[in-house]
């Protein structure tokens, strides 16, 4: 199963594909999905662009009752980048009035590589709705975030083959007085990812989000440092699940988490797709599952030697 796939929910609210101009089926109450729009240049059977679109959603389907939305294909994503998608969000403020929940990016890897899409400033969205409750993107490439204040946030995620430091330094600078959730993928320097812990620090202190109970460091080349740096930070202490999967966590990592601050007040640690071998497996689960914790180990990876390099690879990468 990849780890990019269609969103099937949002903001607790299944995920609902918004039909084309010739569909005759009745459409759900608007508060009760998370409407996704597309528009797919190759399908043959259509020839809306994404603004046709977007413009018959907002004549179809009441926007005062929309709750969330889920951004699919708008087009050549991987040519055209999302600033005209933003600016249509921004400019449906006074009519998306109940508006809690955005998703920008929902492309599977068929219609773009992860770090193929083009992203761009997406923090207008939240200056335009000061009610969001959560937000979401996907892919790295050309996104911006600078800091931002939003005082009723609370899920933030970007998925990426590689998240720029610029972006992860904006996120930490953040004003986030209600954030609960926050999901960073931040992938491979080859792909932009070139975060580093120095960028994580204000996150992982704990001092910039009061609220966050949630931490999910994904899909790093740099997993064990990083889970050095989890294993001493104080954030960790108020956290009921930390999420540090999806990329090339090894023993030293893991030994780290070990022997740093107790994790046993999680109710679960997710690393799965990881690089650990059995006995230090075995340390974590003997570690915190009696504890209660839920440990996630699945998908073990298996490392390669080249000429004396050792390769381990992100789950997401291009």
């Amino acid at each position: 199963m990849s780890a990019v796939e269609h969103l099937q929910e949002l903001h607790g609210l299944p995920a609902f594909d918004f039909p084309g101009p010739d569909s005759k089926d009745e459409l759900p109450a608007p508060e009760t999905v998370a409407w996704r729009l597309a528009a797919d240049p190759y399908d043959d059977d259509s020839d809306e662009e994404f603004g046709d679109v977007w413009d018959r959603f907002l004549d179809t389907v009441d926007p005062s009752r929309v709750r969330a939305i889920i951004i699919g294909q708008w087009g050549e994503a991987y040519e055209d980048d999302s600033t005209g998608i933003v600016e249509d969000l921004v400019d449906a403020k006074d009519q998306l009035t109940a508006l809690e929940a955005v998703f920008i990016g929902d492309l599977e890897q068929e219609q773009a590589e992860i770090s193929w899409i083009e992203q761009s400033d997406v923090t207008p969205v939240l200056a335009a709705y000061p009610e969001l409750r959560e937000f979401g993107a996907r892919g790295g490439t050309g996104l911006l975030f600078p800091a931002v204040r939003h005082e009723h946030l609370r899920t933030l995620t970007f998925e990426a083959g590689g998240l720029p430091a610029e972006v992860v330094r904006g996120i930490a600078a953040s004003e986030l007085p209600a954030l609960e959730y926050l999901e960073l993928w931040l992938g491979v320097e080859e792909y932009s990812g070139t975060a580093t812990v120095a960028d994580l620090a204000p996150i992982l202190s704990g001092g910039g989000f009061p609220a966050l109970h949630h931490l999910g460091l994904r899909n790093s080349e740099i997993q064990d440092e990083i889970a050095a740096a989890v294993a001493a930070a104080p954030v960790v202490a108020r956290l009921s699940s930390l999420d540090l999967s999806l990329g090339v966590l090894t023993d030293e990592g893991a030994t780290a988490l070990l022997e740093g601050q107790p994790l046993t007040h999680l109710q679960w640690l997710d690393l799965h797709h990881h690089f650990l071998s059995d006995p230090i497996a075995a340390r974590l689960r003997d570690t915190l599952v009696p504890a209660g914790v839920e440990v996630d180990l699945s998908e073990p990876g298996r490392s390669w030697n080249n000429d004396g390099v050792v390769h381990r690879f992100t789950a997401v990468a291009e």
